[in-house]
Parts: C-alpha cells; structure tokens; sequence
C-alpha cells in the first residue's frame, strides 16, 4: 500500500466515480480500476461494491477510506512544514552566549529577527568554555567564545572579531605620556579582575605567565562595569577589551590600550556541522555579511 493507491481510492469513493476520478486525477480510467484492483488485492478483501445508486464502501472499505484521508492530510502537512522549513517561514536555532560577547552580536540578531520573524530563536547564556563543550555535543547549534579554543571534531570556528585590551586605573594611576601601557608597568600595580571564569582572565593569566610576572590581584567580580567601578575608587587597574572602553564615562579614569605585547580579544563563531539546518545556515551567512573574519575554506561566502 502507498500513497498513490490512497490517493486513487480516496478521490474515488469521494467523487464516487472511477471516471470522475481519473478526470480529476488526469489519468486514464483503467489506471483508477487496476490500482483499487491491486489494493483489495493486497488486503484480501473487496472495498468498493457497485449497486443501483453508484459506489457503496465494505467495512473494510470504509476504514481504508477514513484512515487513508488521514494519513494523505498528514503528508500534506509534512510536505507543507518542509516547504516552510526551506523557505526559514518555520524552525528552530538554539544560540549560546558568554555574558561579555553578547553586546557585540546585537546588531546581527536584531537583523536576523527582523529577517526571519517566525524563527523559534533562543539565547542561552554560559561560560564560553560552556558554550564549547555545548555546541561540541549538538545541545548548541552554534555558539560564540573567545580564542584560543580546544579543536573539536565536528565543530567549525570563525574569527569574526578582534579588539585590544586596554587597562583602566583612576585619573592619574596610569604613570607616563605614551599612547600605550606596557604589561609590565600594569602588572606593578593591584589588578581588578573579572572572575576566573571569564576566558578574558583566562587570556590574561596566560599573558602574565608567560612575561614571567606574578601581579596582585585585589578582587575579582563577575560584572564588567563592577571592575571599573573599583578602578575608579582606586582599587587597582581594570582590564577590558576595547569595545567596553566606549560604553563607559571615561571621565575620571586614564584608559590606555595594553602594549609589550598588544593583548588581543579575538570572538569566535563556532557551530556544529553535524547540526546544519536552514535556519543555521541563514544564521552563519548573515554573521559573515555583517561582521566578516576569517573562514573555514569549505564554507561558501
């Protein structure tokens, strides 16, 4: 039994016409009686009688009607979500986000659901290691850290941002007249940190273990604004990446990127490939347009 033996059947007993189907159908009459005749066939029973009023449904008959109609309303509507799945008019995209990148992926967002209004998308927020070992397992379709990461298999990253991290003190904290300030003269002084879990600690540990330097590190916070609110009592120096430097009121503090060496905050878009869907695929292209970077080769522009 498939779905064009339902289809002939079901159009017959509702035009209760082996003509009037084959019209409706566009094939020949003997077409619609060989396919009812290989069904009752099949199932071992009659399901159309013939008598003085046209064609009367069997028991069996019936229920083959009734669940066929069924089923050719269900592929309909199976036929129809895939259509609308292609066409981004209907599915799903499950984002995850460390709570610092977030600010700079506004813009992509707000265009893609403006672009695809219908899309169920969800925003997850974790740690960017989190966000790593999620979208590694498929509970993430995509995602965003910081470099450097793991390599996973079955995970694809893109570089799409890169800015400098810059140190924060109090007016007058930063000594000297130079555009920059090296990671030796700001590792003399207390640190105010975000918390270890925060991979732009995890970036500066590693900096400051490589230059051989041992800093004191005054407090640690799991807000941003929290580190500069300390700097600007003269707690210590704050550490941020550059786009932070513009969503604060500079006024009172001296802010000088980090030199000896430039420390880069480098933004990774990472995904599943085993997770591809439409709504994924829209989601990468529109994160190449708008923010650029560096690509795996494979990926289409």
């Amino acid at each position: 039994m498939d779905i064009r033996s339902l289809r002939y059947f079901t159009e017959t007993v509702r035009l209760r016409s082996f003509t009037e189907a084959a019209r409706v159908l566009n094939v020949t009459q003997s077409t619609i009686s060989k396919v009812v005749r290989q069904l009752e066939d099949e199932l071992g029973e009659p399901l159309l009688l013939r008598d003085s009023k046209g064609l009367v449904l069997t028991d069996v008959g019936n229920v083959v009607y009734t669940r066929g109609r069924e089923i050719l309303v269900a592929m309909e509507q199976l036929h129809q979500e895939v259509r609308e799945t292609q066409s981004l008019v209907r599915g799903s995209l499950v984002l995850g986000m460390p709570p610092m990148i977030n600010l700079l992926f506004t813009g992509v967002l707000k265009q893609y659901r403006r672009e695809f209004p219908r899309i169920d998308l969800k925003l997850l927020e974790y740690t960017g290691q989190e966000v790593e070992q999620r979208v590694a397992t498929g509970e993430l379709a995509a995602g965003m850290t910081v470099l450097p990461i793991e390599p996973q298999e079955g995970v694809a990253v893109a570089r799409v941002a890169g800015h400098r991290v810059w140190a924060i003190a109090a007016e007058g904290g930063l000594k000297g007249q130079a555009e920059t300030v090296a990671l030796r003269t700001v590792a003399q002084h207390p640190l105010v940190l975000l918390n270890d879990d925060f991979a732009l600690t995890r970036l500066l540990r590693r900096h400051l273990a490589r230059a051989g330097l041992e800093p004191r590190v005054e407090a640690q916070s799991g807000q941003w604004d929290w580190t500069v609110a300390m700097a600007r009592a003269g707690m210590g120096v704050a550490l941020l990446p550059e786009p932070f430097i513009i969503r604060i009121n500079t006024q009172g503090l001296s802010c000088r990127p980090v030199s000896q060496p430039d420390i880069m905050w480098e933004i990774a878009l990472l995904w599943n490939q085993r997770r591809r869907s439409h709504a994924l695929n829209a989601w990468l292209h529109m994160c190449r347009a708008s923010l650029g970077g560096e690509w795996p080769e494979d990926e289409e522009a």
